[in-house]
C-alpha cells in the first residue's frame, strides 16, 4: 500500500485517541513515525498497525476497519479529493459504478496501486447488491464505513450494509476475495417548515391567484413536451406543474432518441475515426479493427484471428470470455498485448496497453471494444514509438498525456519536499537530543536559572542567602592512599564514590557546589531557597556515609572512611569567571563548614552549633561531642549526627523497598550509585511538593534576593510561607527525636 493509507491511519489514531496512543501503537507495531505519500510500503505494515490497534483500543478488527473506512473518506476530502469524489455520480449507484474509473485515473499517479474493484447488481425488489473484489483478504469491513459515509455526506441518505456471502471468485483470474453486500438505502426526509395561514382578504390572496395563473401558463408550455395528450383536470395540471418545477419531472424522461434506418458512416471512415477499436464475436474472432491498432499490433487483422491470442485482460481480472465480459460490462477494461505475438524486433519494448469500454451489440451478437492507448507520460509515448498524431483528435488521451506529464513533475517535487521534510524532522529531533545533553551538562555546572541567564547574555548579580546549610566531606588517609596506588586506581575510586554522591544530590534535592580532589561540597537552600535545607543536607550526609561503605580502598580492599562536616548560616552566592564560570559561595559559613569537616572523626557526621539547632526536634538522633578547639574559631561545642529516627535506609538512599535486600550485592550496589542505570526515588519532605510545583516562584524570589528588591525580613517571610516545615512539640524532643548526652 502507498504511504497515503498509513498516514491516514496515523491521523485517525491521533485525532480520535490522542498522540500518546499513536506513540504506543507505533512502538508496539515497530514501524516508523512518518510515511511518504507516494512511496509503496509492504502490506504487512498496515496489517500490523491494524492488529496492534485492536489490542490497544480493545476493539474488534471489524470495528476498527469500519472506523478506518469512515475516516478514510473524510481524510480523502481533506486531502483535496472532495470535488473529484462528488463528480462521480448523481446517486449512490452511479457513484459506486464509477469508482473503478476513479482508481484507473489515480493509477496514473500511483503506478503500483492495487485497488479493489466494485460492481453493482440491482435486484427485482429494489435492493442493491454490491460486489467487492480484492487481492487482500480480511479488509472488506472497510467498505461499509466508506459507503455509509458517502451516502450520508453526498446523497443525504442512510445506508445499511450486510455481508451475504464471502468467497473466492471463480470467474476472475487468480484467487480473489469476493464479498457480496446487501445495500439498503433510505433517504432522509427534510423537515417541513410550518407555513403561515394566509388571510383571504389580504393582498397575499391576490398574489396567489397571479401565481396560479402563471402556473397554468407554464403548463401550456409544458404540454408541448408531453407524451400524453389526453385531457386532464385543472388539479392534475397543477400537480404536474408543481412536480415539474421541483425537478421530479425532467425533459430527458420524455425524450425519444431518433435512430437512422442505416448507419451513414463508411467502413474506412469509421476505422480511421476510431483508430483504436476492436469488434469480435462470441467466439472471440476478430471482425473489425481500427487502423492504428493494426499498425502497433502486427498480424491482428488476419482471417480467423482471435482477440485473446493477442491480448490478455489486465483489469478487471476476469477470464477472457464473452460471459465474463458482459458480467463486468460497466467496468473499464484494460487489455495488454502478448509479447510472443509481436515481431522479434518489438519484443524488447514495453507492451502496448489499451484502456476503454466494452459495448455489447445485441443485434449482431458482437462485442465492440472502444479504447485508447494507456499512456502516462511523454516518456511512455516515446517508448511505444508512438506520437500524439497517432491518437484521434477527439480522444481525450492526447490532453491526458500532456497534463499528466506536468502532474508527474509535481509528484516528483512533492516527493522531494516530503523527503527533505523528513530529513529536517530527524535532524531537528537529533538536534533537540543534543541540546538536552548540552543543557544537562551545563546545569550540572551551574544552577538552571543562572545558566539560562548566562545563555541569554544577561549578567547574574550576586545574591545573599540568610540561611543555608553547607556540607564538606573528604576521605580519611587520602594522602596515604594516593602515595601507594596507581593514578588510575585513584581515579576509579573517586569516580565510583562521586557517582554515588551525585545520585544522592537528586534524591535529597541539594546542590553540589564542587569537588576538589577528595573534597566534596554540597549546599542546601541554595540556589533555590527551601525551609528544609538542614534536614535535606543531614539526610544526604547519612546517605553519603552508607554509600562510602560500598567504595573499596585500593590498598586494603576494605571500605573507605569519610569525614563529614555540616554548618548552617548565611552566605553570599554568585557566578565567578567568564571562560569557565562557576557558581561559588562566599562567607564565614563556608569556612566554618570546612572546619567541621577537618576537625571531624572517621565515619562521623560533625555538626556545628547552628546546624544542631536547625536539626533539633526534626527527628534525628544527635549526640553532643563536647567542647573542642576549632582553628580560627576558638572553642566550640559541637555535635555528632547518628541517624534519622523516622526514615529507613532505603528512603535515605533513594531506593525502592522491593529493589533492596539486607544482603546487597556489591555489583548491584555499584549500579545503584550510577545515575543513568537506576530510577531515583526522591525522598519526601514537608515542602517537597511545593518545591516541585512552585519552582518558578522560588526562582523569582531568588532573583529578587539577588537584585535586592526586597528586604531580608520580607523575603524570609515569603519563603517561610511557601515552604513551611512541620515541626514537632518540645515535650517529646528528648525522648523521641533528639538524644543528648
Amino acid at each position: 500500500m502507498y504511504g497515503f493509507i498509513n498516514t491516514c491511519l496515523k491521523s485517525l489514531v491521533i485525532e480520535k485517541f490522542g498522540e500518546e496512543t499513536w506513540e504506543k501503537l507505533k512502538t508496539q507495531a515497530e514501524v516508523q513515525d512518518t510515511f511518504m505519500t507516494y512511496t509503496v510500503y509492504d502490506d504487512v505494515i498496515t496489517l500490523k498497525l491494524i492488529q496492534e490497534a485492536c489490542k490497544i483500543l480493545d476493539m474488534s478488527e471489524d470495528a476498527v476497519l469500519k472506523l478506518f473506512g469512515e475516516y478514510f473518506f473524510t481524510f480523502c476530502k481533506m486531502s483535496g479529493y472532495d470535488r473529484m469524489l462528488r463528480s462521480l455520480g448523481g446517486n449512490l449507484t452511479e457513484f459506486i459504478e464509477n469508482l473503478d474509473a476513479l482508481h484507473s485515473y489515480l493509477a496514473l499517479s500511483y503506478q503500483e496501486m492495487n485497488a479493489p474493484s466494485f460492481r453493482v447488481e440491482k435486484r427485482t425488489d429494489g435492493a442493491m447488491l454490491l460486489h467487492y473484489y480484492s487481492d487482500r483478504r480480511g479488509l472488506c469491513h472497510i467498505v461499509p464505513g466508506i459507503i455509509e459515509s458517502i451516502a450520508r455526506d453526498f446523497f443525504n441518505s442512510e445506508v445499511t450494509m450486510e455481508i451475504l456471502t464471502q468467497s473466492e471468485e471463480k470467474e476472475r483470474t487468480g484467487k480473489k476475495e469476493h464479498v457480496i453486500f446487501l445495500v439498503l438505502q433510505k433517504a432522509k426526509r427534510p423537515k417541513r417548515k410550518t407555513k403561515k395561514m394566509t388571510n383571504p382578504e389580504s393582498g397575499d390572496s391576490h398574489k396567489d391567484k397571479e401565481a396560479l395563473a402563471v402556473a397554468f401558463q407554464k403548463m401550456e408550455n409544458y404540454s408541448a413536451f408531453s407524451c400524453c395528450p389526453e385531457k386532464k383536470s385543472h388539479w392534475d395540471i397543477v400537480r404536474s406543474v408543481v412536480k415539474f418545477g421541483k425537478g421530479e419531472w425532467n425533459l430527458s424522461h420524455t425524450f425519444d432518441p431518433v435512430y437512422p434506418e442505416r448507419l451513414w458512416v463508411e467502413e474506412r471512415t469509421f476505422c480511421n475515426a476510431f483508430p483504436f477499436h476492436i469488434v469480435f464475436d462470441e467466439e472471440l474472432r476478430i471482425k473489425q479493427a481500427g487502423v492504428n491498432i493494426q499498425k502497433f499490433v502486427p498480424g491482428l487483422w488476419r482471417p480467423g484471428s482471435r482477440v485473446d491470442k493477442y491480448f490478455t485482460v489486465v483489469h478487471p481480472q476476469v477470464i477472457f470470455t464473452i460471459f465474463s465480459i458482459r458480467k463486468f460490462i460497466n467496468s473499464q477494461f484494460v487489455l495488454r498485448a502478448h509479447r510472443e505475438m509481436l515481431p522479434d524486433s518489438w519484443r524488447n519494448q514495453p507492451m502496448l496497453k489499451l484502456r476503454g469500454q466494452m459495448i455489447w451489440m445485441e443485434a449482431i451478437q458482437c462485442m465492440m471494444y472502444l479504447c485508447s492507448p494507456k499512456l502516462r507520460s511523454l516518456e511512455e509515448l516515446k517508448e511505444q514509438k508512438m506520437h500524439i498524431s497517432d491518437i484521434a483528435q477527439h480522444d481525450a488521451t492526447r490532453d491526458l498525456i500532456l497534463l499528466n506529464q506536468q502532474r508527474l513533475a509535481e509528484i516528483e517535487l512533492s516527493n522531494q519536499l516530503e523527503r527533505k521534510k523528513e530529513e529536517l524532522r530527524i535532524l531537528s529531533k537529533n538536534l533537540e537530543a543534543e541540546r538536552k545533553k548540552t543543557e544537562t551538562l551545563l546545569y550540572a555546572m551551574l544552577p538552571k536559572h543562572v545558566a539560562n541567564l548566562l545563555k541569554e547574555g544577561k549578567k547574574v548579580e550576586a545574591g545573599e542567602f540568610n540561611s543555608c546549610t553547607i556540607l564538606f566531606s573528604d576521605i580519611v588517609t587520602f594522602t596515604n592512599i594516593c602515595s601507594a596506588c596507581e593514578p588510575i586506581q585513584i581515579v576509579n575510586m573517586l569516580n565510583s564514590m562521586y557517582s554515588k554522591f551525585d545520585r544522592l544530590t537528586s534524591v535529597h534535592n541539594v546542590y553540589k557546589v564542587e569537588t576538589i580532589g577528595d573534597a566534596y561540597m554540597v549546599v542546601g537552600g541554595v540556589p533555590v531557597p527551601i525551609a528544609s535545607h538542614a534536614k535535606r543536607v543531614a539526610n544526604f550526609a547519612l546517605g553519603m556515609r552508607t554509600a562510602a561503605t560500598e567504595v573499596m580502598n585500593p590498598i586494603t580492599g576494605e571500605p573507605i572512611q569519610i569525614r563529614v562536616g555540616i554548618h548552617t548560616g548565611p552566605v553570599l552566592a554568585g557566578v565567578v569567571g567568564e571562560k569557565m564560570p562557576r557558581y561559588c559561595l562566599f562567607g564565614d559559613t563556608v569556612n566554618t563548614a570546612s572546619r567541621m569537616e577537618s576537625h571531624g572523626l572517621p565515619n562521623k557526621i560533625h555538626l556545628s552549633p547552628t546546624a544542631f539547632r536547625a536539626l533539633q526536634n526534626q527527628g534525628f538522633e544527635i549526640v553532643e561531642r563536647g567542647e573542642i578547639e576549632v582553628k580560627g574559631k576558638g572553642k566550640m561545642t559541637t555535635y555528632i549526627l547518628r541517624q534519622n529516627l523516622y526514615a529507613t535506609e532505603n528512603e535515605i538512599m533513594g531506593r525502592a523497598e522491593k529493589q533492596h535486600s539486607s544482603h546487597t550485592d556489591p555489583t548491584e550496589a555499584d549500579d545503584l550509585g550510577n545515575l543513568a542505570s537506576k530510577t531515583i526515588a526522591v525522598m519526601k519532605h514537608a515542602d517537597s511538593q511545593q518545591l516541585l510545583t512552585s519552582s518558578s516562584l522560588a526562582y523569582e524570589t531568588e532573583v529578587r534576593l539577588y537584585n535586592g528588591e526586597r528586604t531580608k525580613g520580607d523575603a524570609e517571610q515569603q519563603l517561610s510561607d511557601q515552604t513551611r516545615t512541620q515541626h514537632f512539640s518540645d515535650g517529646n524532643a528528648h525522648s523521641r527525636f533528639c538524644v543528648l548526652l
